[in-house]
């Protein structure tokens, strides 16, 4: 765990907030997921949950974000989608409904190394908690259905928005955030200021276009 991330718990510890819905969980876990833009490739050093009681899970995720490297520079990375996947990611087992959540990851198209606390509403939790009706096309079937997915984007500039979805439910957004570049670059300094390549794919749409600043 690093130490802008033991920070930041104890600081929000020591604020002594407690959450006041103490609701149970509807479901035995929720799924932490990260996607990137079409060619923007990103590595996620760590990701870590804090949930609602407060407990820490270090490394809930970390790895390749889900990504589309369409051939021939035919994808379009700008803007967001509108209908976010669930991304690649884990089930966050044990822990209750997220409230706050740590990234640092590595935007590889600039390069550069960021680090963000995601901080989430209230209303997040409500909306995770809620079942909701809603009839399954792959299936033919009416569900009870949960948001019980955690759908994070993350776009060069050390921008990221964070969506609820469930599986036949219609996505929503919570919030979006910028990180902060931190200046010890990958990996907290251990690799000596070097990234991973790009895929050929992604290295051909930057040359030809450019990262689109600005489009998230």
């Amino acid at each position: 765990m690093s130490n802008f991330l033991r920070t930041t718990i104890c600081a929000f510890l020591l604020s002594g907030c407690i959450y006041a819905n103490s609701e149970p969980m509807p479901y035995k876990s929720w799924y932490l997921g990260f996607s990137a833009p079409d060619y923007m490739e990103v590595w996620i050093e760590s990701a870590d949950v804090v949930d609602v009681k407060e407990q820490v899970y270090p490394s809930a995720m970390s790895g390749t974000a889900a990504i589309q490297r369409p051939p021939n520079n035919s994808g379009d990375p700008k803007g967001w989608p509108q209908k976010p996947g669930i991304g690649k990611g884990k089930n966050v087992t044990g822990a209750d409904l997220p409230q706050k959540i740590y990234v640092r990851w590595q935007s590889l198209v600039e390069p550069q190394t960021y680090q963000m606390v995601i901080n989430l509403p209230e209303a997040t939790q409500e909306i995770m908690r809620k079942g909701e009706k809603a009839f399954c096309a792959a299936d033919g079937k009416w569900i009870t259905d949960y948001r019980n997915a955690l759908v994070i984007n993350l776009a060069p500039g050390g921008i990221a928005k964070v969506w609820v979805r469930g599986s036949c439910l219609t996505p929503i957004e919570v919030i979006r955030v910028k990180g902060v570049i931190d200046p010890r670059g990958p990996y907290e300094g251990k690799s000596g200021g070097k990234y991973d390549s790009l895929s050929d794919e992604s290295k051909a749409y930057v040359k030809e276009f450019g990262v689109p600043y600005g489009s998230w």
